[in-house]
This record gives structure tokens, C-alpha cells and sequence, in this order.
């Protein structure tokens, strides 16, 4: 079923965390750099970081930021299916930008595979219509020999385009040898022959000791190493889900002037919103999760959450909510997106049970606003303005939620947008459902300077933009990517597979 245009090529990893993601979205920018109409493409994202669509619709994070590398508009196409876990062994289902249904894994493999295999199936072709090159990029491990029978990520999605696989092993981990030797070993015949070649991803040290393992492998696999990746340090492309939380620090010691603090819970989601504070220079972000490690940092964000209710328990089971209310006490600021905003208010309810069997919960109380989880999902990408310090910015960001939020006394409207309002603000408390608030640059500059002027400091004026910002980090990405491997070869080894007509 292979297209009758685009040219694809797949990227599969020893284990999940092993750097598919980011290699994608590099060869996705390399591809287009080298004059290719480019496309990311994965059948089935298991991620609660989530990328909205210009039409509104929801897909993995990383599949949005790997079109934005190729200089494309992101569509569901790219991500058919998404999978969000929502409460043990059961998750949300997206299929083309939509929620179906809430599944348990074995329903899903019982009932679901087949209508989610035919949706994959007419995404890919349809895209496979309209470009030169796929990028594909599988899911956890190819050798999940207790999962493959019906699996829909890996060998495959690989059979369905009919594209050569890059097999790519973590070596900061160790045992990456024994990785990448196991993986094709656990492989039948037909899949291993689709594999072209190799990738170390993150090393560090000297490279010549690595060399003779290098040969080892040649000889004893068949297969060659394409290359050779180095660590890069402090490459500030979003994050596709928790796995990526270990980038950020948890080090409350900086010598940086503002501490930003943001609150850890089980299911957070789209923590990318505070990526724009980790280009600031005098901004410090760390991680939290307990309660003693949150000290008083100047402001405290309280990020998304897949499961409001329960990350809400989870917060009042590590006292948290009581760190958080003496930090904003003495002077602390707070602000919650999302799920963060319905925690900060004064309860939760979920009538319909949709994330939780308890019914109601209470809130931080920070803000005197009420949240009732709803049947349905709203996402969409939305803009308005925000009246701050005399200013009216003009911002963007897009929506994903299941709530409805009803201010109280004394809570002023945080974002307006043409008749409608979103969010609150009241004192050093502000809390909205706009993801990517701090994406706007001006309004995080005002944001800042407002925190920076009362404690004494210089206001800043930001030398770019942090979309400016994220195209240097796709082009650096690249060039380490091109340096790192033998894109010659690469090329080469693609060419062989598509001329000879992949695997028979």
C-alpha cells in the first residue's frame, strides 16, 4: 500500500526515550532544507503534551512541532490516533482531532484495532498524495514480542508505507550494544531486512573508544551505523510528554534573580507553556513535587493536567496546596493554565464522573471561581486581549478542555476576546485556560517586568522572539543531526530500498 509519491523513511528506537522524536523533527527540517516537500507521520501517540491544529483539532505535541521544523501547517493526517491516559490502565481516545471514547487497553486492542488500523491506513495515504518524504516515527520498542501481533507504531505502519527503518539506540543509558543487537535478534526475518541502519543517539566522550564496538557491530549485524550522535546540550524544542521532564532542573540554588516554580503532578500535560521562561536570562524554572522543595519562589505555575480532579488529590496528599497557599501568602505569585486554573479555584465538580468517581473536591481556594467538568471537549486555537499595567496585548494560544469555569465576586477578567472573557485575575492570582500564554512575547515581557521593577530590577526588553528562538533551535538541531550523521549515505541507503522495491 505504498504511496505512489512520497518517499518515506521510518525511525523506530530501541525503547521509548531513545530519541525518535527529536530525530524526526531533524530530518524533517534536513529533508526540507534539501529542497523536499516534507511530512511528519505517527500512526498512534500515546502523550499528554497536545499540539491543536489551525482547524481545532488535537494531535500529539511533538507531530505539531515536527511540522513546524518542516515549515508546514500541522493537520490530523500526521497523528490520526492520540492516546491520552487519564486514570490507570484507561485513556481518552482522539481519533482525527476528536475524542470517541474512553477505552481500556485491552478493549482498545480487542475492539478498536481494526477500525484504528483503516484510519491510519487512509492518514497516511493521503499524506504519502501530497509530499515528497514521510517522516514516520514508531512508538516504545519494535520487539515487544507480547504486543506485536496486534500492534499499530511500529513494523506495522512500516509494512503499510513500505519504508525503510533506522533503528536508533540510546547509549547514555548503557548497554546500548546489547540494546540494538537484541532488538534486531527479537525481529522476524522480513522486518530486520527493513532495517537500513543505525543510530547512536546521545554520546558523550571520546568517540575513538567507541570505534571498535562500531566494527563489532557492522560485522556481527550486517547492519551500518549511520551515525553517531553527541549529547546536545540545552536544545529548547517542546517536549512531546513526561519522559522529557528530566531536561528540566529541580535545583532551587541559581544565581538567576527569578525562581519559577512549577508544580509536578501524575498527569500533567502540556507543560510546554513554560518553555518561553527557559530562554529568559535571569529566569530560573525547576520542577516540583514535594512539598518542601517549593521554598518561595517569585511565581508558581500550576500547569495542565489530564485528570484535574485526582492531580488535585495528589497536590493535597503531598501538602503541596498548603506550600503553595504560605508561599502566596508571602507574596508569591500564582498562576494556573488549565487544569492549573481549576485547581487554584474553590472546587472542582465532575458530575458526570468523566475523570473520577468522587464527584466534588475543593480547591487551593487562591481564586473564587468554580469548575464543573463537562461531557465534552472544547479545543480550539483562540486570540484576544489582556489589559496589563495600562497595556492591552494583544495574545494568542489555543484551548483543550472538558470545563467550564464560573468566576466569583471580585474576580476580574483575565483575557477578552471579541465579547467573550477567559480566565480570572484577582491580586497576585491569575488562572486562564489559554495554553501558550507566555508564548506571547510581549505579554511575558510586561509579565516579567512587572515582577522584575518590584524587586528592584532592571526591566528587560527581549532581544527575539521565542518563535524566532525555536527556528535557531530547528537550524541547530540540524546541523548537529547533519554533522553527526552521513546524510550521503543516508540518502544512499533510502534510495536502495525504495529502487529495489523494499522488502519481498
Amino acid at each position: 500500500m505504498g504511496s505512489k509519491k512520497a518517499v518515506p523513511v521510518m525511525i523506530q528506537g530501541t525503547h521509548s526515550d531513545a530519541g525518535k522524536s527529536i530525530l524526526v523533527t531533524a530530518l524533517c527540517r534536513i529533508f526540507t532544507e534539501d529542497g523536499y516537500r516534507t511530512a511528519p507521520f505517527k500512526s498512534q501517540n500515546m502523550a499528554l503534551n497536545s499540539y491543536i491544529t489551525v482547524d481545532g483539532k488535537e494531535i500529539g505535541r511533538a507531530q505539531g512541532v515536527q511540522a513546524e521544523a518542516a515549515g508546514i501547517p500541522a493537520t490530523t493526517d500526521m497523528n490520526p490516533v492520540l492516546i491520552k491516559p487519564n486514570r490507570d490502565n484507561d485513556a481518552q481516545i482522539v481519533v482525527h482531532g476528536k475524542p470517541v471514547s474512553n477505552m481500556k487497553a485491552s478493549a482498545y486492542r480487542s475492539e478498536y484495532y481494526e477500525t484504528a488500523k483503516e484510519i491510519i491506513a487512509e492518514a497516511y495515504l493521503r499524506l504519502a498524495d501530497s509530499y515528497d518524504r514521510i517522516v514516520i516515527e514508531g512508538a516504545g520498542s519494535p520487539a515487544e514480542v507480547n504486543l506485536n501481533d496486534r500492534e499499530l507504531v511500529n513494523m506495522s505502519v512500516a509494512k503499510l508505507a513500505d519504508a525503510p527503518v533506522i533503528l536508533v539506540g540510546d547509549i547514555d543509558k548503557g548497554g546500548v550494544f546489547a540494546s540494538l543487537v537484541g532488538t534486531l535478534q527479537l525481529l522476524q526475518q522480513a522486518d530486520r531486512d527493513r532495517i537500513i541502519g543505525v543510530v547512536i543517539n546521545k554520546f558523550r566522550g571520546d568517540k575513538t573508544l567507541l570505534d571498535p564496538g562500531l566494527a563489532w557491530f557492522e560485522e556481527y549485524t550486517g547492519k551500518p551505523v549511520l551515525g553517531v550522535v553527541p549529547h546536545i546540550h540545552d536544545l529548547r524544542i517542546e517536549a512531546e510528554d513526561s519522559l522529557s521532564l528530566s531536561r528540566y532542573t529541580r535545583n532551587e540554588n541559581t544565581d538567576k534573580p527569578i525562581d519559577i516554580a512549577i508544580i509536578e503532578y501524575p498527569k500533567i500535560s502540556n507543560f510546554t507553556d513554560i518553555d518561553p521562561f527557559l530562554v529568559e536570562e535571569d529566569c530560573h524554572v525547576r520542577f516540583v513535587k514535594e512539598a518542601a522543595e517549593l521554598k518561595q519562589p517569585d511565581i508558581i505555575i500550576m500547569p495542565g493536567s489530564k485528570n484535574t480532579i485526582e492531580d488535585l488529590v495528589y497536590v493535597k496528599e503531598k501538602r503541596l496546596d498548603q506550600a503553595i497557599i504560605t508561599a502566596h501568602q508571602h507574596g508569591s505569585v500564582v498562576v494556573g493554565i488549565c487544569g492549573g486554573y481549576q485547581m487554584i479555584g474553590s472546587n472542582v465538580r465532575d458530575p458526570y464522573q468523566m475523570e473520577t468517581s468522587l464527584e466534588e473536591v475543593q480547591g487551593l481556594e487562591l481564586l473564587p471561581v468554580e469548575t464543573t467538568i463537562a461531557r465534552h471537549k472544547k479545543t480550539v486555537r483562540s486570540s484576544g486581549s489582556v489589559d496589563w499595567n495600562g497595556r492591552t496585548i494583544a495574545v494568542e494560544g489555543y484551548e483543550i478542555h472538558m470545563g467550564t469555569t464560573l468566576a466569583g465576586e471580585g474576580v476580574e477578567p483575565f483575557i477578552t476576546m471579541y465579547g467573550q472573557t477567559d480566565g480570572g485575575r484577582k491580586g497576585n492570582v491569575t488562572g486562564t485556560y489559554f495554553h501558550g500564554i507566555f508564548h506571547n512575547d510581549i505579554f511575558r515581557k510586561e509579565f516579567l517586568n512587572t515582577l522584575r521593577v518590584n524587586k528592584g530590577l532592571d526591566p528587560i526588553q527581549p532581544s527575539t522572539s521565542f518563535q524566532s528562538f525555536q527556528e535557531q533551535e530547528f537550524d541547530r538541531l540540524a546541523a548537529h543531526i547533519r554533522k553527526a550523521i552521513d546524510m550521503p549515505k543516508l540518502y544512499e541507503q533510502i534510495t536502495t530500498f525504495t529502487t529495489v522495491g523494499g522488502v519481498r
